[in-house]
């Protein structure tokens, strides 16, 4: 299993997940699903990149910076 930070473009904001797969593709199939969970709206999805990726592991995460 890999912890994955991924980068979201949607048509109206940059957004940032971080999700638990067992590869790449499962990671991507991910989005849509908590997008949909997380905002009142289905967003338009413009681009989305696998910004990091670490084998899961006690104590391993990210920081996210929010650009302020």
């Amino acid at each position: 299993m890999y912890l994955y930070k991924l980068e979201i473009v949607l048509k109206d904001q940059t957004v940032n997940l971080v999700v638990l797969a067992e590869n790449d593709d499962q990671a991507f199939d991910t989005v849509e699903e908590h997008l949909v969970r997380h905002f009142v709206y289905n967003p338009e999805v413009m681009e989305a990149s696998i910004v990091e990726k670490k084998r899961a592991a006690k104590g391993n995460g990210y920081v996210i910076e929010t650009g302020k």
